[in-house]
């Protein structure tokens, strides 16, 4: 804002300071966990359902997508740290 000093501007957060943050929040905690899920989730939730022989569900919320996407990582063996 216009006329204000920057003394402050240290003590604001910077997400890119700390880019993986938010995928390592709980998904209860997402302020939009109950929109339905995004794109890339129903497209990589298709792949790992389809790996894993399970249902798809595209009704999912973001958050239920993520939960869903983790069992599904576990199943399938896909997105483990090496």
């Amino acid at each position: 804002m216009k006329g204000q000093s920057n003394e402050n501007a240290g003590h604001i957060d910077n997400p890119k300071a700390s880019p993986t943050s938010n995928a390592e929040k709980d998904p209860d905690e997402w302020v939009t966990g109950d929109e339905p899920m995004t794109g890339a989730q129903a497209s990589y939730l298709k792949t790992l359902s389809e790996e894993a022989k399970e249902p798809f569900d595209p009704s999912l919320t973001k958050a239920d997508a993520s939960r869903r996407i983790e069992e599904l990582q576990e199943k399938t063996g896909r997105g483990q740290k090496s």
